[in-house]
């Protein structure tokens, strides 16, 4: 049986970004809602996980989005290896998604456990994989819908990708019709993409955001499983 991996679906449009996560993490690790909690990182927002101090989502002041996300077989800490909740900090030093994929892709991806990051501002989005070695990778993310978990964006050896990306592209990009996606419970334990907790793991909390050309960002919370919590826009000043 495969361990719960977080969901990132993102659609690219000329004048708008949107971005839908699920996280997937053990249910008693603690972690707070999205806040300022970085004095050193002034206008970044994001939730905290309190064990590493990192986050596995965050806004700054510029509008750009970084989210991070494990590879396959790469669940946990490891021994002599950073927290991956640092590297969207470390992103969110620089003032577009292109900048900051750009700074990623130079780090010693040896110094962190495999990880998928996706950036975005309203301009566009990026998709950047660490293996464990050498410089992490960054590609852009074509136009329309793609959806990223443990694997690169839209591979269908992810049960959970084949089951769902098809639905988020035949959906309205609008939060109501991503909502219902997201709150769906039913599949196999390895394409749920609201995952019933199971062996201390679940969806601990759910996340939409839009990024647009034309007005300021809009990022609605979860602060639970998508289908029982309320979402409630995040303070992002």
């Amino acid at each position: 049986m495969l361990p719960p991996v977080c969901t990132v679906v993102v659609s690219v449009s000329p004048d708008r970004v949107l971005l839908a996560a699920n996280r997937d993490e053990r249910v008693e690790r603690a972690w707070d809602p999205p806040a300022a909690w970085w004095p050193d990182r002034p206008g970044v927002v994001g939730g905290r996980d309190r064990t590493a101090g990192g986050t596995w989502m965050a806004i700054n002041r510029h509008c750009v989005v970084a989210t991070v996300l494990n590879r396959p077989g790469t669940l946990g800490p490891a021994a002599g290896k950073r927290s991956r909740g640092e590297l969207p900090l470390l992103a969110l030093d620089h003032p577009t998604a292109a900048a900051a994929a750009e700074a990623v892709s130079n780090l010693d991806a040896s110094l962190w456990r495999g990880f998928n990051m996706v950036l975005a501002d309203w301009t566009g989005a990026w998709f950047v994989s660490g293996i464990g070695y050498g410089n992490p990778r960054a590609e852009p993310l074509p136009a329309g819908v793609s959806m990223v978990t443990a694997y690169d964006p839209n591979d269908q050896d992810s049960p959970r990708t084949a089951r769902h990306l098809p639905r988020f592209q035949a959906a309205e990009p609008t939060w109501g019709a991503w909502h219902a996606i997201l709150s769906d419970q039913r599949g196999d334990p390895a394409d749920q993409i609201n995952v019933v907790p199971r062996g201390g793991f679940g969806t601990v909390s759910s996340s939409f955001v839009t990024l647009s050309a034309n007005s300021d960002p809009v990022w609605l919370f979860a602060a639970g499983p998508p289908h029982q919590a309320a979402f409630l826009r995040v303070n992002l000043r």
